[in-house]
């Protein structure tokens, strides 16, 4: 979602690929798709579009996200 931005390169979002177990969790709940699913891992393929909402954090059952609602 390239038209939905407000500063670059200041989300707080953390992925720890190898806590993910790929189970697509996060690509179903974060309403920006900042998250897909490549070789069976959760990927960020667009970092810039994360609004902290915490949704993938809320849902991931291995803590493989992390992210500080509001700093970013």
């Amino acid at each position: 979602m390239k038209e939905l931005r407000y500063l670059d390169d200041v989300s707080s979002l953390v992925l720890n690929e190898d806590k993910c177990i790929g189970c697509g969790l996060c690509t179903e709940v974060c309403p920006h798709s900042v998250f897909e699913l490549q070789d069976r891992k959760a990927q960020l393929v667009d970092f810039n579009a994360c609004m902290e909402c915490g949704a993938c954090v809320t849902n991931c059952p291995t803590d493989a996200i992390a992210v500080n609602p509001g700093v970013g």
